[in-house]
Formats: C-alpha cells, sequence, structure tokens
C-alpha cells in the first residue's frame, strides 16, 4: 500500500500553523536500538515500539505522522500502511529523524541508555 511521505518544512509548517485540536499527531516508531540509544524524539511524540500493542490513544480525527531512523522510512512506511488500512489519516516523515535534526528543527530530549562499562578481563597466570 502506497503511504503518503511528507517533507520536514511542510510537517514543521502543519505543525507551526495548526492549533492542538488539528496539530497531527507525531508517533516515534523506530526499532528498539535507535530509540534506546538516542537522546531527541519530535517534540510531543508518542513512541510505539514496532510489534507492540497499538496504543489505545490513537485519534482518529486527526492526522498521524510517523517517523523513525532510517532515511528510507522503512518501519514507518511498515506501521503508516497498517495504520491506513485501518481507516486512520497517516503519513510518513521523509527522511526521519536524522533529516528533521540536521534541518536544526525543533526536538525535545529524553533519556538513552549508557552503556555501562564492562571490567577488565583478569589476567591470565
Amino acid at each position: 500500500m502506497a503511504v503518503l511521505r511528507i517533507t520536514k518544512e511542510d510537517l514543521k509548517q502543519k505543525l507551526d500553523a495548526a492549533d492542538d485540536a488539528t496539530r497531527p499527531v507525531l508517533i516515534d516508531v523506530r526499532l528498539r536500538y535507535p530509540f534506546e540509544h538516542s537522546t531527541l524524539k519530535l517534540p510531543g511524540a508518542i513512541r510505539w515500539a514496532p510489534g507492540a500493542p497499538q496504543p489505545a490513544t490513537l485519534p482518529r480525527d486527526r492526522e498521524l505522522a510517523l517517523y523513525d531512523s532510517d532515511p528510507d522510512e522503512i518501519t514507518s512506511v511498515t506501521v503508516a500502511a497498517g495504520l491506513a488500512r485501518s481507516g486512520y489519516r497517516v503519513c510518513v516523515l521523509k527522511g526521519g529523524l536524522p533529516e528533521w535534526a540536521a534541518a536544526n528543527f525543533p526536538t525535545d530530549t529524553k533519556d538513552a541508555v549508557r552503556s555501562v562499562p564492562q571490567p577488565a578481563p583478569a589476567p591470565k597466570v
């Protein structure tokens, strides 16, 4: 199923021009590792991990704008196609979060997984 893609400029314009009732709902569908190891997300985005049950709060009366971390939007397109088949109005952010952040558009911060240093192996005697 073909899914509408939206440029970062067009999405930002929609977010800036709309009131809360008509603003697109941002949905972060990044895979687990890219999500957990990033400190950024789009402002106010809802997290929906691919493969997890659909959030019960997805509104049917507003456009849903999905994004991931892949420049080809592979995960976003897959999730968006399923939502479109269920009757939601969806679009996918072209270039995902990397393109948005590269344009210096607004982001929110979030906690990221911190790598725990592993102890050095004991010397062999």
